[in-house]
């Protein structure tokens, strides 16, 4: 097991090919992962089942238990578990087969680390209940009716203010980049350049603060954005 303790969620990587195993630990670490490696099917389960990840990426050419017939036993044991397949074959069959065998989503290689990086928090996205009612301080979000409240007082948002501040509630406290909120809000599309950004920001603080409360969401030079909520 490797020594270090990150304190993010567990991904095993399973790739018979040792660069590529190397590449995504460092680039998963980075991101804040907890990362295991194997390099064939044996080893991987023994670390599905013992280590308990959870998600894996799967490469589907492997020696012994490939990455297909893994993806089937891991969905089996493990419904919850978050898969994405990693290969170099292209066809629509190969992907067919990779996400009839209980995938997440799947990844042709080469690829870029940060494409595969957007899937990952996709699939956790996925995955993740989120409660109907989320609280930060004295600042709450309706999911259903998106809707939120600030001490009682209502603030209706726009469909884009409310994808927006859900980011920052999710998390509070974390500091997130903008090119996270562009992937996560626009779906990294032109209209999720950081003037944008920066204008959206500005509706919710306006909104957040219209009956003279103290500054929620504060700007960090050169690293994005956070939400402090008051206690």
């Amino acid at each position: 097991m490797n020594e270090s303790l990150p304190t993010g969620p567990k991904v095993l990587v399973v790739d018979d090919d040792a660069y590529v195993t190397s590449v995504l630990e460092r680039a998963l670490r980075r991101d804040g992962y907890e990362v295991e490696t194997a390099s064939d099917g044996a080893r991987a389960l023994e670390l599905l089942r013992d280590w308990r990840p959870d998600a894996a990426i799967l490469d589907i050419v492997m020696p012994g238990v490939d990455g297909l017939e893994l993806c089937r036993l891991a969905r089996a044991e493990r419904p919850g578990l978050g898969i994405l397949m990693l290969t170099a074959r292209d066809a629509s069959g190969d992907q067919v087969a990779g996400l009839d065998a209980g995938a997440d989503d799947y990844l042709v290689k080469p690829f870029s680390l940060q494409v595969l990086a957007a899937r990952l928090r996709a699939i956790f996205r996925r995955r993740e209940p989120t409660p109907k009612v989320l609280h930060a301080g004295d600042l709450e979000l309706d999911s259903a009716s998106r809707v939120a409240r600030r001490a009682g007082r209502e603030i209706p948002l726009t469909g884009t203010e409310y994808r927006l501040l859900l980011q920052f509630i999710a998390t509070p406290g974390r500091v997130i980049p903008k090119s996270e909120l562009s992937e996560r809000v626009w779906g990294n599309d032109l209209a999720g350049s950081d003037n944008i950004i920066e204008v959206y920001v500005g509706y919710l603080r306006n909104k957040l603060e219209a009956a003279g409360e103290a500054r929620l969401i504060h700007t960090l030079r050169g690293a994005g954005y956070v939400l402090r909520p008051l206690a």
